[in-house]
């Protein structure tokens, strides 16, 4: 029999979890491996036996982000308006994770946390999910939605709109772009008339 793994998967997501919270309390400046550990209530030998590094930690709390968006986004439903659908991708999945795990967003996006290599798994959990915003941007392309705006033009546009509604959401009061209490409505517009904005440039050519 061959010897059974010291640290599982389980361990795993108990040093992720444990990472995520001093992030959140602290700041990056907090977190440390051997806070990770104490955090965990285990050993820094745990959280060098599951990602090798403090840098590989890191990498993990980035994949993390964008494994939430995948699945999120995944599970959200199809309909018959494909603008529609690309406005709730953009509230239930992106600002979902701003609100949920407002520290994993910043490692992934922001890059707050020296260290963050995006190393092979990370990029390509990354890429699943920008795929899966460019397949929902391809619908509205195929509905006639974008006007004269390219595939690519419009992907990169909607998905800066989102992270731009995203950070000035994390700023709160620092920045009050968003009106207090009606954010995610403040989401929905911005995103609604982006996509308004593509299809008038087929009447402005």
């Amino acid at each position: 029999m061959g010897r059974p793994k010291e640290h599982d998967e389980e361990t795993r997501a108990a040093l992720r979890a444990a990472a995520e919270r001093i992030l959140a309390a602290g700041g990056d400046g907090a977190l440390s491996v051997r806070a990770v550990a104490d955090e965990a209530g285990t050993t820094t030998r745990a959280v060098y036996s599951v990602f090798g590094s403090k840098d590989g930690l890191v990498d993990a709390l980035a994949q993390t982000a964008f494994e939430f968006l995948f699945t999120v986004i995944d599970a959200l439903p199809e309909t018959d308006d494909p603008a529609e659908d690309l406005v709730e991708l953009g509230v239930k999945s992106v600002r979902r994770l701003v609100l949920e795990h407002p520290a994993l967003y910043r490692i992934a996006f922001q890059r707050v946390v020296p260290g963050l290599r995006a190393g092979p798994e990370v990029t390509a959990t990354r890429q699943r999910a920008f795929v899966q915003l460019q397949d929902k941007i391809r619908r509205a392309e195929a509905a006639g939605l974008l006007g004269r705006t390219s595939l690519a033009d419009a992907t990169v546009a909607f998905e800066g709109l989102m992270e731009g509604l995203a950070n000035a959401e994390l700023r709160g009061s620092t920045l009050p772009i968003l009106p207090p209490g009606d954010e995610e409505g403040a989401w929905r517009r911005a995103l609604a008339t982006l996509l308004r904005g593509f299809h008038r440039t087929r009447a402005d050519a």
